[in-house]
C-alpha cells in the first residue's frame, strides 16, 4: 500500500555493485512513486546507472543530472549516486526534455515549460528545472519558461555539474543527454517551499560594466574586465596568463550584480580569454549595471544556509516537511571547506527537524517565488515539500 504523500531518499557509493539500484530501492519506500530525481556523479557509468534505477523503479518518470558532488541526509560526496522519489496520491507529475538546448535556449525553455499544463490540476505548483549551464546563458531558458507560464508559477533547479567543467549530462526517462533541459512540473495537495541566500558580501567600490554582451563581460570602467577584476584583488602574476590560476581565485571571487532590493545576484566567473582580456560568466552581466568584487568566509556562507533553510520552511505554513531538495554552487565548497560543508548538511537537517535533504553541486542555481527570471550563482537554493 502506498500513502498519501511521501518523498524517500535513497544513496550509495560508486564502489557499491549496483548503485543505482540501490539507491533507488532506498528512495523507494512504497509502491506509488510518481517522480524519480537522479543526482549522480560525473565519474560514474551514468548510461549503467541510469538502466539499474529504471530496472529497479520499473519505469516511473525520472529527470535528473551529472553532478560536481552529491548532497543526502548523511553528508556529501563526490562518488555516489542520491535518488530522491516522490509518492502517493498528494502528487501530479509531467517531465519533459529539450536538446540540443544551445540551438535556441529560449525555446529549449518554452517547451519544457509546457509540461506543467498536463499535470493534473493541484493548488501548489512547482517547476523543476535541470540544465547544462555550458550550453549558454542560463537567463534565455529561464525567459522561454516566462513565455509560457508568466511570473506566477515558482522555478527551482540548478545546472549539471562535471569533475572539470568540460560537459555536463541531464538525464530524462531512460536517456542519457547532454546540451539540454530536462524538467518535471510538480502539483502537491499541500504547500511547497523555496528558500534562496548566497552569503557573499560586497569588497571595494562598485565598478560600471561599460562594455558587455551575453555573458562575456568586455570592459569594467572604461578597461578590459579580466585586468580590471585581477587588479582589484591583487592578483599574483601567474592568474593573468593561467587559466588553473584565474579558476582558482573565481571560485572564491563571484561578481555581485546590484539590484535594487534585497540581496545582490551573484554571477559565477567561468573564466577569462587572455587574448581580448574578457571575464565569462555563467549568465548574463548587462551593460551599464554596476558590480562588486564579492567575498566570503566560513560564518557568512554558513549563515546563507540556514537562512535559506527558515525561508523555505516558513513557506509550508507550519506544516512539518516531507523532505527537502538542494541546489548548492560547487563554488561555495573551497569557502565552507570539508568539514564546513558537512555541518552545513547536519544543519540543514536539523532545522528542517531530521526530514531527508538531498542534493547536488552545481554549476548555477535556479529559484524564482515570482517574477521574470530567477538564475544564481554561488547561491543555495532549497526546495521544501510538505
Amino acid at each position: 500500500m502506498g500513502a498519501q504523500r511521501w518523498l524517500g531518499v535513497g544513496q550509495a557509493g560508486g564502489a557499491e555493485p549496483e548503485p543505482g539500484a540501490r539507491a533507488a530501492g532506498s528512495a523507494l519506500r512504497h509502491a506509488d512513486a510518481k517522480l524519480l530525481v537522479v543526482f549522480c556523479s560525473a565519474s560514474l557509468d551514468l548510461p549503467a546507472v541510469l538502466r539499474q534505477v529504471n530496472e529497479r523503479s520499473g519505469g516511473v518518470p525520472l529527470i535528473g543530472c551529472s553532478t560536481s558532488g552529491e548532497i543526502a541526509p548523511s553528508g556529501p560526496d563526490v562518488r555516489s549516486v542520491v535518488v530522491t522519489a516522490f509518492g502517493g496520491d498528494g502528487f501530479s507529475i509531467r517531465t519533459a526534455a529539450a536538446a540540443p538546448a544551445s540551438d535556441d535556449l529560449r525555446a529549449a525553455g518554452a517547451s519544457v515549460a509546457r509540461c506543467l499544463a498536463r499535470i493534473e490540476e493541484r493548488p501548489y505548483r512547482v517547476l523543476l528545472l535541470l540544465t547544462d549551464g555550458l550550453a549558454g546563458d542560463q537567463r534565455e531558458i529561464l525567459r522561454g519558461v516566462y513565455r509560457v507560464l508568466g511570473s506566477g508559477v515558482p522555478l527551482v533547479g540548478g545546472c549539471a555539474g562535471d569533475v572539470r567543467m568540460a560537459q555536463t549530462f541531464q538525464l530524462h526517462g531512460d536517456r542519457v543527454l547532454t546540451d539540454s533541459v530536462v524538467a518535471a512540473g510538480i502539483g502537491s495537495d499541500a504547500p511547497l517551499g523555496i528558500g534562496v541566500r548566497h552569503g557573499w558580501r560586497r569588497v571595494g567600490e562598485p565598478m560600471l560594466v561599460t562594455g558587455s554582451g551575453g555573458n562575456r563581460v568586455h570592459t569594467l570602467d572604461g578597461q578590459p574586465a579580466l585586468d580590471v577584476y585581477l587588479d582589484r584583488l591583487g592578483a599574483p602574476a601567474a592568474a593573468y596568463t593561467s587559466h588553473e590560476e584565474l579558476a582558482r581565485l573565481a571560485l572564491v571571487h563571484p561578481l555581485g550584480l546590484g539590484r535594487r532590493a534585497g540581496e545582490e545576484e551573484i554571477r559565477f566567473i567561468v573564466g577569462g580569454d587572455f587574448g581580448d582580456r574578457s571575464l565569462a560568466c555563467i549568465a548574463e552581466v548587462p551593460q551599464a549595471a554596476l558590480v562588486w568584487l564579492m567575498e566570503g568566509d566560513v560564518e557568512s556562507v554558513r549563515w546563507a544556509g540556514g537562512a535559506a533553510c527558515t525561508d523555505a520552511l516558513e513557506a509550508l505554513g507550519g506544516r512539518p516537511p516531507l523532505g527537502v531538495l538542494a541546489f548548492e554552487c560547487v563554488g561555495r565548497r573551497p569557502v565552507l571547506g570539508e568539514e564546513g560543508i558537512r555541518v552545513e548538511i547536519d544543519e540543514i537537517v536539523k532545522c528542517c527537524g531530521g526530514a531527508p535533504v538531498a542534493g547536488c553541486y552545481t554549476y548555477g542555481e535556479i529559484a524564482r517565488r515570482q517574477g521574470v527570471i530567477g538564475f544564481h550563482n554561488q547561491t543555495l537554493v532549497l526546495l521544501s515539500v510538505a
